[in-house]
């Protein structure tokens, strides 16, 4: 799958410059609010009509304004989910959930609505109105309403915005198994640091109507520089990682990474499965010998590849273990003190305690 993007648009004194491309798995729209994620969402799934560009997926063009080319959103074969579900009160689940059905014959209802109904645990709902669902509930069944309309992508815009933690948590579980079983392409509209991590490939940063940095999750949200435009997160590393060890007793799982491995706090996790890990920049120390008679669990090897330009009182030292890139934010007096130098083999020093697991890696 390739989705190509390249639009322009004005709208109530907002302008939107959007240009990337992505291909298959979870794209992640992150940013601000306001920074006009659904303004480009919507014009993606055809309900806002762009001023200039093109919008080309899998090879056809959806939307060329040169060309006066645009296929309307019913056309385009894509499901979307907004934030409040948009059920229709006035139907059963069941109901709900086959309304793709009604007017589109080639459409059946058979195995497939069971294995959805199954894969969103929502088969107990499928004769109750949305009113007497929880939020959590409504956003599963309206997920399987733009599933079974078999889209070629599905577009999510906040789809967790208006739920409590616990709801969150619940929804995300369904999102990544989604991700991992139908492995239909996503686009995913979320200013939460959290939740792209936990579900995304590829991230589109935006500020202001225009794209700063489109690339692979963990070297888009490792950044430090890109701190100012999302607001939300901090620079720091994005460990793709494999479970290697659980221990029970002391609550703790080992993790398997090309620099070594990981110590973390115990999490729900198998043996093998695939994690990502984030590591911030202000949890990792710098020793230039291996400590010894120390509570720190993580000690790991690696090479200073740069030392970024200061800010403020700090500096970020970029240390290579194995073809991961951690990044350690010290005072500018320590990185002296130390004498540290683009070269210099140093030891990075990670808590257990601090170490935070985002989900599943596809």
């Amino acid at each position: 799958m390739t989705l190509s993007v390249a639009i322009s648009h004005a709208q109530g004194g907002f302008n939107l410059d959007a240009t990337f491309e992505c291909g298959g798995g979870v794209t992640a729209l992150f940013g601000r609010s306001g920074a006009g994620k659904t303004t480009l969402i919507n014009a993606i799934a055809g309900l806002t009509r762009p001023r200039t560009g093109r919008i080309i997926f899998e090879g056809e063009t959806l939307f060329d304004s040169a060309r006066g080319i645009d296929v309307r959103t019913g056309r385009r074969g894509f499901g979307y989910v907004f934030q409040e579900g948009r059920l229709f009160p006035h139907l059963s689940v069941r109901q709900n959930l086959l309304y793709s059905h009604w007017f589109n014959p080639a459409l059946r209802a058979g195995a497939e609505f069971t294995h959805i109904v199954d894969l969103l645990g929502i088969g107990g709902l499928l004769q109750r109105r949305p009113a007497q669902l929880s939020g959590g509930e409504k956003q599963r069944v309206a997920i399987g309403r733009a599933l079974l309309a078999r889209p070629r992508l599905l577009l999510l815009d906040e789809p967790l915005a208006a739920l409590d933690t616990p709801r969150k948590t619940e929804i995300l579980r369904y999102l990544r198994t989604l991700r991992d079983e139908t492995r239909i392409p996503m686009i995913y509209v979320s200013h939460v640091v959290e939740e792209v991590l936990e579900l995304a490939d590829h991230v589109v940063l935006l500020s202001a109507g225009h794209v700063v940095a489109s690339g692979d999750v963990a070297a888009v949200m490792g950044r430090p520089d890109l701190q100012p435009y999302g607001g939300f997160f901090e620079g720091g590393a994005v460990i793709e990682a494999h479970v290697e060890a659980i221990d029970p007793d002391d609550a703790l799982v080992t993790l398997g990474f090309d620099g070594g491995t990981l110590t973390v706090g115990n999490f729900d996790a198998q043996i093998g499965e695939r994690v990502r890990v984030r590591i911030r920049a202000r949890e990792v120390s710098v020793s230039l010998a291996a400590p010894e008679h120390i509570s720190i669990q993580n000690i790991l090897r690696g090479e200073i590849m740069a030392l970024d330009k200061p800010h403020g009182s700090s500096v970020t030292v970029v240390i290579s273990v194995g073809a991961a890139r951690l990044r350690a934010r010290i005072t500018r007096r320590a990185a002296r003190q130390l004498a540290l130098e683009p070269g210099m083999q140093v030891y990075a020093l990670v808590k257990a305690v601090s170490l935070d697991r985002h989900g599943t890696a596809a």
